[in-house]
């Protein structure tokens, strides 16, 4: 409960923890709240991919096995996978998948040219909902070609082109950033684990992980207060996905003042811990990697209390 300051004699320190707790939106993490830090750019100055720029994907030339990821959606259907849970599959059995630099409200594709070619578009025209499918999370977008691309729960759906048998989630986590598609227009992830929860790393202590056990981290440029504020734009994003917004109840370990989501200029919605915005690193592989701990002096492993592991306390 935010507390009423009227008392004109109250000390400054009391007056600092006051706009400590407002300012960030709320005071306890009961919910996830949200602010808009402004609309000053289009969504593709934050991690649109076109031709030139790396998807993601295959590289180095290697070249892709043929797969139908041109065909139809079909009537679309729910595949458990092992570790993942339910994925969300095409009328073939092939998993789709959701992008990181994306939004959903508004419904927004920022992969094009180069990334669309690895990471074809969902067809919306003949998209069914089968069994364990809502309708009413289905939707569509039009594309720059003027195609219309299949969303679910306002997200646009993919299929990968590694992908070539029914239940291949080749494309899980790619370059931090491909995540294959909950029936619920959400991120597939680690079976068992919260959205946010925390880890004992050998090296770094207890630190924060995401919902697939990957390292979360914070970017000392950035800003928490009078309201977050991510200085990371741009090509920076490639590198450093953010954090979607996860509920207070799907947390676990992490502390819960200042656990909120707020609004990018993009319209993308970032968590935070403590206020500060958090990311993952493409760089990391696999659950337990923290390659990206101390890059450039500036991205830092993430403590439940928000506080950036093995940096100087901003």
């Amino acid at each position: 409960m935010k507390t009423s300051w009227r008392s004109a004699s109250l000390v400054a320190g009391a007056a600092a923890v006051l706009a400590l707790t407002t300012a960030c939106g709320q005071e306890t993490g009961g919910s996830a709240s949200s602010q808009n830090v402004g609309a000053t750019a289009s969504p593709g100055d934050y991690g649109s991919v076109g031709a030139g720029e790396d998807p993601g994907g295959p590289a180095g030339g290697e070249q892709a096995a043929p797969s139908p990821t041109g065909a139809p959606a079909g009537e679309l259907s729910v595949a458990a996978v092992a570790g993942l849970g339910k994925v969300m599959t095409d009328g073939v059995g092939l998993t789709l998948y959701r992008f990181d630099q994306d939004t959903a409200q508004p419904p927004v594709s920022n992969c094009e040219g180069d990334c669309a070619e690895t990471w074809p578009p969902v067809p919306a025209d003949d998209a069914g909902a089968g069994e364990g499918i809502d309708k009413a999370l289905l939707g569509e977008i039009t594309r720059s070609d003027g195609s219309k691309q299949l969303t679910v729960g306002g997200r646009p759906a993919y299929r990968y082109v590694k992908d070539v048998n029914a239940g291949d989630v080749k494309g899980q986590g790619v370059g931090g950033k491909w995540f294959a598609l909950a029936p619920d227009g959400k991120k597939a992830r680690s079976a068992g684990l919260p959205g946010l929860s925390t880890r004992e790393d050998p090296e770094l202590g207890e630190i924060v992980v995401d919902g697939n056990g990957m390292t979360v981290y914070r970017f000392m440029k950035d800003e928490a207060w009078p309201k977050p504020v991510s200085a990371c734009t741009g090509a920076c994003l490639d590198k450093w996905p953010v954090v979607a917004p996860v509920a207070a109840d799907d947390t676990k370990g992490v502390e819960q003042k200042g656990l909120m989501s707020f609004t990018r200029p993009d319209g993308a919605k970032q968590q935070t811990v403590d206020c500060w915005p958090i990311y993952t690193f493409a760089g990391d592989e696999k659950p337990g990697d923290i390659n990206g701990q101390g890059v450039g002096g500036t991205w830092y492993a993430v403590s439940p209390d928000g506080k950036p592991v093995g940096a100087l306390k901003k």
